[in-house]
């Protein structure tokens, strides 16, 4: 068996193994690792393929990354090798993670076919009940992962599943612009969000896909193809924090995630493509605060790296975005099912329509 995890940002491991079912349950043998990392002393690397070799097949990547750990640090304090472990480039969870890729337990992106949803406009609160029920589809084993796109005709303010209400939204603002006020299910901060205004998708993939990921390296890996578009574009970003993307002239884009217990996650972005930010700022408290922190307080000011930085037109860094993600993962064009319509327009009735979970955290 054979798996391989490159590190984002870091170097390829390889891990080749064999798996003895002769004991009654699967245990790990003939553990190999390799790769284009550096790793001082040599001696190191036969230490990890001991540690490894005879753990239970059913191991998790944390377990397995405490093992490499433990086993390091013995060997260097015990004398059995020569100086202190130097591991550049990787690390004792990419070590895990490759384990768990070769076992068939943790997927890669080419594992997967990806169905890319543009199903054009819907209302705000449908967008939201939709991330909800194609990642408990996926969950379910009903549908793959899918990539969509967003598109919406009214003006909205979308805040996170955990952000106080009273906090965040400015009630005469959100009365005066006609704001339809939207909680989503992932956590993160607020955002607005006019028609043509912002760039915004959904990922929906197995949990397997970022097995033995925290949630800050799960970002990363999920978003390092953005930040490949974006370079396409002209616009140099890079990492900012936990879950943003900025460049040399701020913030560009943030990212939320929400894990089901079925094993889905669902990863979601907003771009801002060319905000107003005036009218951003009498909708929303904290932008507002945000926004005057940063000099901006006349009226008519534009939020719009996209659009500066890029020259094009939303539809068209929309459709980039598109084409490079299917030049580097399989991906088939795919409609909402009637069936999901349906479930996603009950949901806003039932939930996302609601006093009780717009208001649930006052």
């Amino acid at each position: 068996m054979h798996g391989e995890y490159k590190v984002p940002g870091g170097k390829l491991v390889a891990v080749d193994l064999a798996v003895d079912e002769s004991t009654g349950y699967g245990v790990l043998t003939d553990v190999r690792v390799s790769g284009d990392f550096f790793l001082e002393p040599d001696e190191a690397l036969g230490v990890i393929d001991t540690a490894l070799s005879g753990l239970p097949a059913t191991t998790g990547t944390g377990e397995l990354a405490r093992t490499v750990t433990e086993a390091l640090e013995k060997a260097e304090q015990g004398g059995e090798i020569a100086g202190p472990v130097a591991m550049v480039g990787f690390d004792a969870r990419a070590v895990a993670v490759a384990v768990r890729r070769a076992l068939g337990l943790a997927t890669t992106w080419e594992d997967h076919t990806f169905e890319v949803l543009r199903p054009g406009p819907l209302p705000p609160r449908t967008l939201a009940a939709l991330d909800q029920v194609l990642t408990e589809e996926l969950a379910a084993g009903r549908r793959g992962p899918t990539l969509r796109f967003w598109d919406w005709d009214e003006r909205a303010v979308f805040i996170g599943s955990f952000q106080s209400y009273r906090n965040e939204i400015d009630e005469d603002g959100v009365a005066e612009h006609d704001v339809t006020v939207v909680r989503r299910i992932s956590g993160g901060g607020a955002m607005f969000m006019e028609a043509g205004n912002c760039v915004t998708f959904s990922l929906v993939v197995p949990g397997s896909l970022v097995d033995g990921m925290s949630f800050e390296q799960s970002y990363a890996f999920l978003d390092t193809w953005v930040l490949g578009a974006l370079g396409e574009l002209g616009v140099e970003a890079y990492f900012s924090g936990m879950n943003d993307v900025a460049s040399p002239g701020g913030k560009l884009a943030g990212s939320a995630q929400k894990r089901l217990a079925g094993g889905a996650v669902l990863h979601h972005m907003t771009m801002a493509y060319d905000i107003d930010a005036d009218k951003m700022m009498q909708v929303l408290r904290i932008g507002r605060e945000k926004m005057s922190d940063k000099g901006t307080r006349s009226a008519n000011k534009r939020v719009d790296p996209l659009r500066s930085q890029t020259g094009m037109t939303r539809d068209d860094v929309v459709e980039a975005f598109a084409v490079y993600f299917a030049e580097r993962h399989r991906t088939e064009a795919s409609d909402l099912r009637p069936e999901e319509l349906e479930r996603a327009e009950d949901l806003v009735r039932t939930k996302f329509d609601t006093a009780e979970w717009i208001h649930r955290v006052p």
